[in-house]
């Protein structure tokens, strides 16, 4: 029988614990890159353990000294990404000291009206073109210095968040032995042999994951490079490498790639006829990515993930597609990992259910 101290004390027990989940969120949220750092070093451990196991087995390595070789992989790797794109921020470094919004705006005039003369030439009429005056009075140019000193200023503490990162998985690395000695202490005896049963493949499968998600976005890279040389398109290899780097969002991002590279063809050939040289190249440069696409899409890509998540291609592929009508841009990126963990998580947990035994046969 409920008593009026009965009601109160559950009242009071129930704003209690609201307040603790409001306080929890509210640490979380104020030491939300703390943790984006401890999850960009969790990634980059998972991809440097085949490389530790791989000093230490195979080049008889100690443990410190495999550890420290495998984050000064990581550090030429980083640097070398860095290091090729000086070159484009050398040949650009003048114009940017001297950057004149006025000649942005006039060579984006001169783009649209290209453009719109193109369309005239082929029969559209003149009301249906694009609004030149509109277009450019409604844009403000003057914004693009504050964009400039927003990026200085991005990758400023980009800088001190990839030391912070590679620090903490040195520490991850070196001593994630002391790490599962310390998670056995606090595991409850009935369940310690399925949580570290549990975390032993998921450290496995999601090693495999990454290490064929950089397998991937290299394949891509690649031949996205192959068709911008085809084409002779300026500054080239950055171009690729940023929309390979566009890849890790599913679906979307190979999109955005494309209309990247599209862009930066028409203003690298700004000067030239447009009918004639800017729109045929143009098209080439996308017809070319949408073939890399097809390759990506239909060959690599489902092979490598369902290779490395032990997951049939339409499984990935429906996850994905959750995932983003879940949780958007973010839900697909992190769609794979996730479900790999738990499956796996099911498997240990719930070996007789014939569900999980469908999903997770293959692990």
């Amino acid at each position: 029988m409920f008593t009026a101290k009965t009601i109160c004390n559950g009242i009071l027990r129930a704003i209690g614990i609201l307040a603790l989940a409001a306080l929890f969120i509210y640490f979380v949220w104020q030491v939300q890159t703390v943790i984006y750092y401890l999850i960009s070093a969790l990634i980059l451990t998972l991809i440097g353990n085949p490389i530790q196991l791989f000093f230490k087995r195979k080049l008889k390595f100690s443990h410190t000294l495999a550890t420290i070789a495998t984050i000064i992989i990581f550090v030429l790797l980083i640097f070398g990404l860095i290091m090729m794109f000086v070159p484009l921020v050398l040949s650009q470094s003048e114009n940017l000291s001297v950057l004149s919004t006025s000649q942005i705006e006039t060579n984006v005039q001169q783009l649209l009206a290209k453009i719109n003369n193109f369309l005239m030439n082929h029969g559209v009429d003149a009301e249906n073109t694009i609004n030149v005056s509109k277009i450019t009075s409604s844009l403000d140019f003057n914004y693009i210095p504050v964009f400039l000193n927003s990026v200085l200023g991005t990758l400023s503490s980009f800088g001190m968040g990839l030391a912070s990162t590679l620090f903490i998985a040195f520490f991850f690395l070196k001593d994630k032995i002391m790490f599962i000695i310390g998670i056995k202490r606090i595991l409850p005896d009935n369940h310690e042999e399925k949580i570290l049963n549990s975390l032993n493949k998921i450290n496995d499968l999601l090693s495999r994951y990454f290490i064929g998600l950089l397998l991937q976005l290299f394949i891509v890279f690649v031949l996205y490079w192959i068709v911008l040389l085809i084409f002779g398109i300026e500054n080239g290899f950055v171009i690729a490498f940023l929309c390979a780097v566009l890849n890790i969002i599913p679906y979307i991002g190979p999109l955005i790639g494309s209309v990247l590279a599209a862009v930066l063809t028409m203003i690298s050939n700004l000067g030239l006829d447009f009918q004639s040289e800017i729109l045929p190249k143009t098209i080439y440069v996308m017809l070319g990515f949408a073939a890399v696409q097809f390759i990506d899409n239909n060959f690599s890509q489902p092979i490598i993930f369902s290779k490395s998540t032990n997951s049939h291609p339409l499984e990935i592929f429906l996850v994905i597609l959750i995932g983003g009508f879940l949780f958007g841009v973010l839900g697909m990126i992190i769609a794979v990992p996730v479900y790999t963990i738990l499956k796996v998580i099911g498997k240990e947990f719930l070996p007789d259910n014939k569900i999980i035994q469908a999903l997770t046969k293959n692990i």
